[in-house]
């Protein structure tokens, strides 16, 4: 049975900063997080919730790497069956930084723009 999930790293002006992130982490980083967006394409986002969390105040969740790892990778469900991932980042501390929320607001801002414009 064919996935109906599609999982789409978030893309501009041919740069590509989820695919960035990850080519920065380790081998067994990539291998966390890729096997979750390989289960989310397979399965959906029911089958990945221990590593989910919905970001208040924002229309965001995040993919959870817990441990020595702390990865994080912020993404939205622009449509259904659609997961767009917006940013990668290590969290260094409990709350979600600033600066990583606007990265992703602004690039989610980004993609719609580029949907109107091409739809």
């Amino acid at each position: 049975m064919a996935s109906i999930w599609q999982v789409v790293y978030y893309t501009f002006q041919e740069e590509n900063p989820v695919s960035d992130f990850l080519d920065s982490l380790s081998l067994g980083q990539q291998g966390k997080l890729l096997r979750i967006f390989h289960n989310i394409r397979e399965h959906g986002l029911d089958s990945v919730i221990p590593h989910l969390k919905k970001l208040e105040g924002t229309p965001f969740w995040e993919i959870r790497i817990l441990g020595k790892d702390n990865l994080r990778v912020i993404y939205i469900v622009p449509t259904q069956f659609y997961v767009l991932l917006l940013h990668g980042f290590n969290k260094k501390k409990q709350k979600t930084p600033t600066r990583e929320l606007k990265k992703a607001r602004n690039r989610f801002t980004e993609w719609k723009l580029s949907q109107e414009l091409t739809g």
